[in-house]
């Protein structure tokens, strides 16, 4: 599912699009190459009463350090675009690496993290990647259960000997 896709609004498609602009250039803090679309964290779009735009954010996991950041850098965005926004915590359904957009996977494995290998909604278990982000082997042995950050496993290639980080499947 895309992450625009995932975005429930009644706003007008114009505004819409102008929305998705805005925030298709929020990057995630850790992983600079996503856009908080890519991660599909949005969940939602509205116009409160008072004309304010309310974001609805779901964090990637209880706890994750960079939430507060997500939220404070899509509020200055849309600030910056002429936008009285706020933005709120989504907490259901709890955000899950299937909301990761097509386009941010291959943005995963470019930068050099291998994308989730699985849907995690269709299987509790995770095999780990299904191959190196940098030459494709699907010979890796993992390192750690965290790597850069608590969201990531640390992955070490047997073929090509390079150390990379893996998305779980959250």
């Amino acid at each position: 599912m895309g992450a625009e896709a995932s975005v429930a609004s009644a706003l007008p498609p114009e505004l819409l699009t102008r929305l998705y602009g805005i925030l298709a250039q929020v990057a995630d803090p850790e992983i600079p190459v996503l856009s908080v679309l890519d991660l599909g964290v949005i969940r939602h779009l509205a116009l409160r009463p008072g004309g304010q735009l309310e974001v609805g954010v779901a964090p990637t996991y209880s706890g994750c350090p960079a939430s507060a950041v997500i939220k404070a850098d899509v509020v200055r965005a849309l600030a910056t675009a002429g936008f009285d926004a706020v933005a709120v915590d989504v907490l259901a359904p709890a955000w899950s690496s299937d909301w990761l957009s097509e386009a941010g996977r291959r943005k995963l494995e470019a930068f050099g993290i291998a994308p989730p290998a699985g849907r995690a909604c269709a299987s509790a278990r995770d095999d780990g990647p299904a191959a190196c982000p940098r030459c494709g082997s699907q010979r890796t042995t993992k390192v750690s259960e965290f790597g850069s950050t608590p969201c990531k496993a640390h992955y070490r290639c047997d073929a090509c000997l390079e150390p990379f980080d893996y998305f779980k499947c959250i």
